[in-house]
């Protein structure tokens, strides 16, 4: 977590030049001065106090800390938050809060960000953005103006009675807190472009594992000729819909049986017809869940019921934000109380492993546990393989097969065409990929 202390909106001075900073697992921009999200309720008296320019908006107490400390915390930890919209035309906050995942940095912006001792606990790296005091000004009388619908005198009032006060009180001494500070705010490109590249660097981890041998966590079908058989006649282009379907349900079966050789099991004394003991084993858990991300991870249902008794089923459907090209939840369904299940998630290609992590996300999010979460699917991509490992290392994925290449379009190479398309028999656009969640994670 990165904390820029920020008279200047470094982060919206940052988005302006071209780096996507303000960060949170699905990207959800936070956008500049975060931290006025979490502006304490205000009473009926503090809200004629406002009104009037009469509050302090800018005293430690005006901020519910406790509430952001919780938030972030839970960001570090890569569950998902619901952040507050405040609406500083009625100096309330809005009903509808907005939804922010984890990510591997997430960028926190705005004032008092080093006032709270707990919040400083949680920040792995402190900016201190000092501007000069006129453009500090000049910002606030075009911002409240123009985007507040005050008025002039009122802003000043406020400015001279509570921003300047405040502000030599409790934000310049916290100066010293910070490490690095930005002298002349957001038009010093060379401190800029140093944290920008830091922060690069600190994403760039995240995707330094792809030239690892594959991870210990995943589980591949052994390549029998029966195996390869399938794979030859599912990957081939010329193959009908008939058969596409046959081979792909006879593979997931194998797939499915696979995956429940790593639940955990304990010995098990039954007694024979013959009346002699027998020594086996038994599922040792609470329940098994199955999870399918829609819509090609749902054709692997009928698969894992008829191996597996009684199993209860969820579904997720996550698309591509066509403005963003990243992954959104748009409708979720699980059975109550999964905390203690061993859930079997399922997808049938994984390419870039966007939305199976997303999911694995949301499922942390309902108490799943991380190392009783299984990912199923039927052909992967060294990069989706190398990505879900590294977010999640102690999630067990089971697969088919590896292909070794990605394209431009996220297509796995050689890959299976767009298998929800294929299987159902409905046209994939010109620009699908693996992961298009239009075509929901085909």
């Amino acid at each position: 977590a990165t904390a820029a202390r920020n008279q200047n909106s470094i982060g919206d001075r940052m988005e302006k030049n071209g780096e996507k900073l303000v960060s949170c697992c699905d990207r959800c921009n936070l956008g500049a001065s975060v931290v006025m999200s979490f502006l304490q309720v205000l009473t009926a008296e503090q809200q004629l106090q406002a009104a009037n320019n009469d509050y302090n908006f800018d005293h430690p107490d005006a901020f519910d800390f406790s509430l952001l400390v919780h938030t972030l915390r839970k960001l570090k930890q890569g569950k998902s938050v619901k952040i507050p919209v405040y609406d500083f035309t009625t100096h309330g906050r809005q009903k509808e809060w907005k939804t922010v995942y984890g990510a591997s940095v997430i960028i926190f912006e705005g004032i008092m960000l080093f006032a709270d001792k707990e919040l400083l606990k949680l920040l792995d790296m402190k900016i201190f953005v000092d501007t000069d005091s006129d453009i500090r000004l000049v910002r606030r009388l075009r911002r409240d103006i123009t985007e507040r619908g005050r008025d002039i005198e009122g802003v000043i009032k406020q400015y001279n009675k509570f921003v300047k006060p405040a502000f030599e009180q409790y934000i310049e001494p916290t100066m010293r807190l910070a490490d690095i500070v930005v002298p002349r705010g957001g038009g010093n490109m060379v401190a800029i472009d140093l944290i920008v590249q830091h922060v690069h660097s600190q994403a760039a981890l995240a995707s330094a594992h792809q030239a690892q041998p594959l991870p210990q966590t995943l589980s591949v079908l052994e390549s029998t000729p029966q195996v390869r058989g399938m794979h030859t006649i599912i990957r081939n282009k010329e193959t009908s819909r008939d058969e596409f379907i046959f081979y792909s349900k006879r593979l997931m079966r194998l797939l499915i049986e696979r995956a429940l050789s790593f639940l955990p099991s304990q010995v098990h004394i039954v007694q024979t017809p013959q009346g002699e003991d027998y020594e086996g084993r038994t599922f040792h858990g609470k329940r098994i869940t199955g999870v399918s991300i829609l819509r090609a991870g749902e054709t692997m249902e009928p698969a894992l019921r008829a191996v597996c008794k009684d199993v209860r089923i969820g579904k997720i459907l996550i698309q591509t934000n066509q403005d963003t090209g990243e992954p959104e939840l748009h409708y979720l369904r699980l059975p109550k109380d999964i905390s203690e299940d061993h859930v079997i998630l399922t997808d049938c290609t994984v390419s870039t492993g966007a939305a199976a992590m997303m999911a694995i996300r949301v499922l942390l999010d309902h108490d799943a546990q991380e190392d009783k979460i299984l990912l199923v699917s039927l052909l992967m991509a060294e990069m989706g393989v190398h990505s879900v490992a590294y977010a999640f290392p102690q999630v067990k994925i089971i697969t088919t097969a590896v292909d070794k290449k990605v394209n431009d379009l996220f297509h796995i190479i050689p890959g299976i065409g767009n298998f929800g398309d294929r299987y159902f028999g409905t046209n994939a656009p010109p620009d699908w990929s693996d992961d298009d969640m239009d075509e929901p994670s085909c």
